[in-house]
């Protein structure tokens, strides 16, 4: 109940203060039924969302299905869209209110009597104005956070990269590895086309290696139901590799036993076996071209804390170290920092696990997100001496079902030989 009721107190606290801007600003509507009708339908957006968490958190059903979590994202997701733009509005209104306070003060000491009293329409003409700056304000990121929930999610961006290493084998030289990361597959369901889209765009990057850096799922092995065909359909000409990501073990998720959870870990990993990717669960494989090779490295979910440390990077690099070239796999890139950089002779660790937040700016002279607090290597490429780590933004969505400013991600990552 606490997190139900500390959602519905802040939403009421802030429409009471919203309402008051939006009773100001509709005061001269007529006729009055409809502007009844406005404020009644004001009210709707917080009953509508206080009623839908209230009734998913009561709804008992087990193992909870796919569709509750899904629900609770669409109500997360409804929730910024209304409510972000909601500050916005709060922010000017409050100016306003600050600036008519400001004037009652004056006026007060300096005619020693409260101020005249001014018509409806002066008092609006006077001190209304602001607020009304407020309501465009709050209309574009309404626009954008809607059409990052409609269309943004859905707009997968290849980025090519081209990196030079002085170590790489020569029969490695052009070879092009294709990252993916952070599917979350139960964000798909009723989406089959949208991702059967991001396979084709995968498949014409003509891949000498796939390979997926964690949370192929949110919770359950059966976010792939349907998906497995279409999943196994990429294609790559020397193998799919794949790690898992702190969302892979189901760890968000409050089962029955330790055997249920055992049993979904296990359909997870059968799963990816079926669609053809590799699982380096700290372990690594070898790729060979003619005479030469090069090593793959993959470790399970290594984080700081509140995320899982399963990772064992000492482990997984057991017998790569006669190979020259080694590529890393791990979902958060904090671990990169942390055990790879300067400690190890890693050359290129692939990570994804920040989303870039879902949200930021990113032009050709302005990358940024809030995530960079939490994540200082949050997207993109990042250079330390000759050791180098990609971060993808990800393909798809959890918690926020959208992306705004932040497309989905497909990267496509040549090596090129020095």
């Amino acid at each position: 109940m606490l997190p139900l009721v500390i959602f519905s107190v802040v939403l009421i606290l802030t429409d009471l203060y919203v309402f008051k801007g939006f009773s100001l600003l509709i005061r001269n509507v007529s006729p009055l039924w409809l502007q009844k009708g406005l404020k009644i339908t004001f009210w709707l957006v917080p009953f509508a969302l206080i009623s839908s968490v209230s009734i998913l958190l009561h709804i008992n059903t087990g193992e909870k299905d796919l569709r509750i979590f899904n629900a609770f994202i669409y109500i997360m997701g409804f929730t910024v869209l209304f409510y972000v733009p909601r500050l916005f509005f709060i922010l000017f209104h409050l100016t306003d209110d600050i600036v008519l306070l400001y004037t009652k003060i004056k006026h007060f000491f300096h005619k020693g009597a409260k101020p005249e009293n001014s018509s409806g329409s002066e008092k609006m003409s006077r001190s209304g104005f602001i607020t009304r700056v407020g309501v465009i304000a709050a209309g574009l990121p309404f626009l954008g956070i809607l059409n990052g929930i409609t269309r943004g999610r859905f707009n997968f961006n290849v980025i090519y990269k081209k990196i030079a290493f002085g170590n790489l084998p020569q029969e490695f030289n052009g070879f092009r590895i294709v990252q993916i990361s952070d599917l979350h597959m139960g964000g798909f369901h009723g989406y089959y086309d949208r991702l059967a889209g991001a396979v084709e765009i995968i498949n014409e990057q003509e891949a000498d290696v796939i390979f997926h850096t964690g949370d192929i799922i949110n919770n359950f092995a059966s976010e792939l139901h349907g998906f497995r065909d279409l999943l196994a359909s990429m294609k790559s000409g020397s193998g799919k590799f794949s790690v898992l990501g702190n969302h892979d073990y189901g760890d968000y998720f409050q089962w029955s036993s330790k055997e249920a959870k055992e049993k979904n870990m296990a359909e997870l990993l059968n799963t990816k076996e079926k669609m053809g990717f590799t699982v380096l669960n700290n372990d690594s494989c070898t790729l060979t071209s003619g005479n030469e090779k090069i090593a793959v490295i993959g470790v399970e979910n290594w984080g700081l804390p509140p995320f899982p440390q399963y990772g064992n990077l000492p482990k997984a690099m057991e017998n790569t170290e006669s190979i020259p070239f080694t590529i890393l796999l791990t979902h958060d890139p904090t671990h990169w920092d942390e055990e790879v950089l300067g400690k190890t002779g890693i050359d290129l660790t692939c990570a994804g696990h920040t989303h870039g937040m879902q949200f930021g700016i990113e032009t050709a002279n302005i990358k940024w997100s809030p995530i960079r607090r939490m994540y200082p290597r949050w997207a993109g490429l990042y250079r330390e001496n000759n050791q180098y780590l990609y971060v993808n933004r990800g393909l798809g969505i959890t918690a926020f079902p959208g992306r705004v400013g932040m497309p989905p991600e497909i990267t496509v990552i040549e090596l090129i030989k020095s």
